[in-house]
């Protein structure tokens, strides 16, 4: 069964974006039970170099991007799976940087398939809840309608970025630049 779920932060410099498709150790509440996502969770599935897609609203036809095309850009750090993603020059791809630049669009998703023994459920208290452990990635999804709430979206134009000191420490952890942009 093919799951999907929405988390993440975005940042545009006009034809790409990054940020993070899914945040470790937020729980997000999702009607029966909430989930939290745990560090290690997609490291077989990047390990793998299996074809993993970027999407617009989970929607095959909005393809923005791949893995194995080399213009998606997937790594765990210790904030979450993060992004880069290049977007292509067609209308999907020029209609999600407008709305990402206007603040319609937010945040990001991720579609998945649990592995054999890759979530654990708990009750707490009345709260029943599922922590990924090991999930097979096959998209990540730049949405308005995330299931985790808890994104923002930091715009800057990349010439700026290059006049600065730091421009190799916002390649390698860009939350730290978001934090700078409030």
């Amino acid at each position: 069964m093919l799951e999907l779920r929405a988390n993440g932060t975005l940042s545009s410099n006009g034809k790409t974006l990054t940020g993070y498709a899914a945040v470790f150790n937020s729980e997000a509440p999702l009607g029966e039970f909430s989930e939290v996502i745990r560090q290690g969770a997609f490291t077989k599935s990047l390990a793998s170099g299996s074809n993993i897609r970027a999407l617009y609203h989970h929607d095959s036809k909005a393809l923005l991007g791949t893995t194995k095309g080399g213009t998606l850009q997937l790594r765990e750090d210790a904030h979450g799976l993060a992004f880069t993603l290049a977007l292509p020059d067609t209308s999907h791809g020029k209609d999600l940087a407008i709305l990402v630049d206007r603040g319609d669009v937010q945040n990001c998703s991720f579609a998945f398939r649990v592995r054999e023994g890759g979530d654990r459920w708990e009750q707490r208290g009345n709260q029943l809840v599922r922590e990924l452990l090991d999930v097979d990635l096959s998209e990540i999804t730049l949405t308005a309608d995330p299931a985790y709430q808890d994104t923002t979206v930091a715009l800057r134009s990349l010439g700026k970025i290059q006049d600065e000191r730091n421009f190799n420490d916002f390649l390698e952890n860009p939350i730290m630049w978001l934090e700078t942009c409030r």
